[in-house]
Order: C-alpha cells, then structure tokens, then sequence
C-alpha cells in the first residue's frame, strides 16, 4: 500500500527541504519524481539541485532532458511516472494524483509538501489529507519543530 506523508513547511523553504528529501531517497535506492505546479518551480528546484551542495551531487533532469527513464531524480509538470519512481514528491501547490488510482499506487510512497504560511496551500493540503485518508490510505503528517527537524505528529 502506498504510503503518503504531508510535510507542513512553517519555518524553512521548499528549497531548503527538498534536496535533503532527495538525498534521503536516494540513499535508499529509490528513484524520485517531484511534480511541480509551474515550468517556473521546475526550473527552480532544476537549479536548487545543482548547487545544494558542494560535497554531494544529486543526478536529475526535467522531463524532455535527456532519457526520463535514466534518471534517479526527474522533476516534471506530467502526471505520468516516466522514470519508474518509488517516491512521488508533489510540491508548490502540484495536484496529487487521484488517490484511489493506479497512479498513486504505483509509488511507494507519495510526499506532499505545502508552505503553511499560504492560505490557498495550506486549505489544498486539507483537502488532500481528507480525501487521502477517506480512501484508507496509511497518511501521515509531519511538522517543523522548533529546532528545525520534522516531526510526526498522532
């Protein structure tokens, strides 16, 4: 069963957060798509990746960069999980997939990351978790503390 985790962001930034997410990711071995909301986003998170860190490199592309299937990292607009991911990273606001689809199911784990201090995304991330625990998946959510590190929150 796929897994979806809700990161509230209150203190930090999207770009902050991510590259460590997809750090984490691909420690594992999986392979991650981040879904984004604007080819604006895109770009940006393209070039976040790039320069996240000077000891580390995190291999990524934009969909229509080279062969999507290739990569172990691919940010894209689409719907469509060109590159096999196991982890679905839906971020600025992006539409989740449907959460009762062969979509959703076909990743391991499904992470939703929303700014709480945006009204519209904080009400959109809602929405998501209700409809996402209405179809009986394992949700969970996760907050900033204080110190900065995520929390899971019962």
């Amino acid at each position: 069963m796929t897994e979806v985790l809700f990161y509230h962001l209150e203190r930090r930034s999207l770009d902050d957060v991510l590259p460590g997410l997809i750090e984490k990711t691909l420690e594992r071995g999986w392979r991650a798509l981040i879904r984004c909301e604007s080819a604006e986003r895109a770009e940006a998170i393209d070039n976040r990746l790039w320069t996240f860190s000077e000891q580390t490199f995190l291999p990524h592309a934009q969909l229509g960069d080279g062969d999507a299937g290739r990569q172990p990292v691919l940010i894209t607009l689409e719907e469509t999980n060109a590159n096999k991911a196991d982890v679905l990273f839906v971020v600025g606001g992006a539409p989740p997939p449907a959460w009762d689809g062969a979509a959703a199911n076909s990743f391991a784990r499904i992470v939703l990351l929303f700014d709480g201090r945006d009204p519209q995304l904080l009400q959109s991330a809602r929405a998501a978790w209700k409809s996402a625990k209405e179809t009986g998946l394992d949700v969970t959510y996760w907050k900033e503390s204080a110190g900065g590190k995520f929390e899971k929150q019962i």
